[in-house]
């Protein structure tokens, strides 16, 4: 059984972490113990048809099959998915998603123009085209103080065992306008880590917030949020300039920075307080 999201597991057993042989520069003469995050390809495949391979951590993937299918707009709302079984396999993972015949209809014709996919954006043909896929115009309901940012900032750890014992991992938590972290998933890769986030985001009730990651705010970071009507996105690190292009067209709050003490807001200030 996993641990619940934010809960240090009790047994490291319990989280996708194992132990491997090493040698420190202080004393290469004697091998030690460390942990490496597990990193496996996991497939998603929709109505029989596997769409893309990524590599992740392999937890909360039926939240990361949830929030790439949104984000990525294959499906408008989780109720365009019939079924999800996640099936483990000698060299993977396969997601096996029913989507409804209208999407998956949808999907197709969207495949029949691209060459392939990687875990930074898309490649092919239509790469530029995806680059402008449309995006919603995001309402101003949502403000936040910066006063509480370092409160969220404190509890990150929180949510990343993985990332405690391994160093190895990224996070994407949902932050509340009061600086309380929620929820948090991890993942190797930062794209991933949203994705869950925002796959169990879809799934539950979760009060109004915002989205703090521990990476550096990419265009794809950017486009993600806001497919899934996320008004506020708090990277720790800095964002690309093709990140902040997008986020302010689609009038997104973009902050960079967000260190304790410290932050930059790229975009839509109106939504931010001192």
């Amino acid at each position: 059984m996993q641990p619940a999201p934010g809960v240090l597991a009790a047994n490291v057993s319990e989280i996708a972490a194992k132990r491997h042989t090493i040698w420190r520069r202080d004393d290469l003469q004697q091998p030690a113990e460390d942990w490496l995050a597990e990193e496996v390809p996991v497939a998603l495949v929709y109505n029989g048809l596997s769409h893309v391979v990524m590599m992740t951590t392999p937890r909360d993937l039926a939240a990361f099959a949830y929030g790439f299918s949104l984000s990525e707009g294959i499906i408008a709302s989780p109720s365009d998915i019939f079924g999800l079984d996640v099936v483990p396999g000698p060299q993977g993972i396969e997601v096996q998603i029913e989507l409804s015949s209208r999407r998956f209809m949808a999907l197709k014709e969207r495949r029949r123009a691209m060459t392939g996919r990687t875990g930074c954006g898309l490649c092919g043909i239509d790469q530029l085209a995806e680059i402008e896929r449309p995006l919603p115009t995001l309402p101003f309901t949502q403000t936040f103080s910066l006063s509480h940012l370092d409160r969220a900032l404190s509890q990150l750890r929180h949510f990343q065992p993985v990332g405690d014992l391994t160093g190895c991992t990224h996070v994407a938590a949902w932050m509340t306008a009061q600086g309380e972290l929620t929820a948090g998933y991890e993942d190797v890769g930062r794209h991933v880590a949203l994705d869950k986030l925002l796959g169990a985001r879809s799934q539950q009730t979760w009060p109004a917030g915002m989205v703090l990651v521990s990476s550096r705010a990419s265009y794809e970071m950017v486009q993600k949020a806001a497919m899934c009507g996320v008004e506020m996105l708090f990277a720790v690190s800095a964002a690309t300039q093709l990140a902040v292009a997008l986020a302010e067209r689609c009038h997104l709050t973009l902050v960079g920075f967000s260190k304790p003490g410290k932050a930059t807001v790229y975009t839509h200030p109106e939504r931010v307080q001192p």
